[in-house]
């Protein structure tokens, strides 16, 4: 299949430390990668070695699914070797993208777990990192293209079970172009959905945060800015773009009803990308 990329973004914390994993494949490559609190890593694989059979991602002798991973990276840059089990998964509702999943995107976004617990741990670069009783989150995207503009952010280390999600990016669609916004905030057992097909409003959109309303409904993200890590993303099926990610980053998240502040929580382990179309090109 042509020009089409799909990959998934498994993240996993404890005690202020966050390691993400980004497995999955483009026209031309398998690839595997890591970005934790210090560096960030492509690991690049022959296509043929990578399936994906009923959610289970094999690339290599690495696997990847709601269960949890496997990991046997030995490459020049980086060694991770080790075994995590997720547990207590919270999925959505419903697919985040709503009605737009039966039109054709460039790009198509599912939450598989808004927040879960995990056991184990890894080897990494001879170091033992103990995931054993911290927090996961997972998300995958499919189609040909990141957007050429947008804004993510996610977290979930609060002080109470509570995960929230936030996507704002231009969309083309039938030779338009629009912002749109998908987003949950999972809090105390009850998902709220605010997305441009429920009406959201997106108010603001910008390097420190941002701010959008849906009926009764507002949330308020505060970010300070700062720069990420390199991660590569599709353009047309190839790993060609470069954006940076905050993996994990202090943020402040508002959530109000009316009037009624519901929760306001800051997290430090919350991770962001603010990216624009740039020409960064992978050597």
């Amino acid at each position: 299949m042509s020009k089409y990329f799909e990959g998934w973004y498994l993240k996993h914390q404890k005690d202020g430390r966050t390691l993400a994993l980004i497995p999955g494949r483009s026209d031309d490559e398998a690839f595997i990668q890591v970005i934790d609190d210090e560096a960030s890593y492509y690991i690049p694989y022959p296509l043929k070695e990578y399936s994906n059979r009923n959610g289970l991602i094999k690339i290599a002798e690495n696997q990847f699914s709601r269960e949890g991973v496997i990991l046997r990276i030995d490459h020049k840059d980086i060694s991770l070797n080790g075994n995590l089990r997720y547990n207590s998964l919270t999925p959505i509702a419903y697919d985040i993208m709503g009605p737009f999943r039966f039109f054709p995107m460039e790009c198509k976004h599912s939450v598989i777990s808004m927040d879960h617990t995990i056991q184990g741990e890894f080897l990494f670069n001879d170091q033992r990192i103990d995931f054993n009783r911290g927090r996961g989150y997972i998300e995958s995207d499919r189609g040909k293209s990141f957007p050429e503009s947008y804004l993510w952010t996610q977290a979930n280390d609060f002080d109470e079970r509570c995960s929230v999600m936030v996507a704002i990016a231009k969309i083309p669609f039938a030779g338009l172009k629009f912002w749109g916004c998908i987003s949950v905030v999972w809090y105390r057992g009850r998902e709220y959905r605010l997305a441009t097909y429920r009406g959201v409003k997106v108010r603001k959109r910008s390097r420190d945060g941002l701010f959008i309303q849906q009926g009764k409904y507002r949330l308020v993200v505060d970010v300070p800015i700062q720069n990420g890590y390199a991660l590569y993303a599709p353009d047309q099926g190839s790993m060609l773009r470069t954006i940076h990610e905050v993996p994990s980053c202090t943020a402040r998240y508002r959530f109000y009803l009316n009037e009624d502040l519901l929760f306001d929580k800051t997290s430090h382990c919350a991770s962001y990308e603010f990216a624009e179309k740039d020409s960064g090109i992978k050597s």
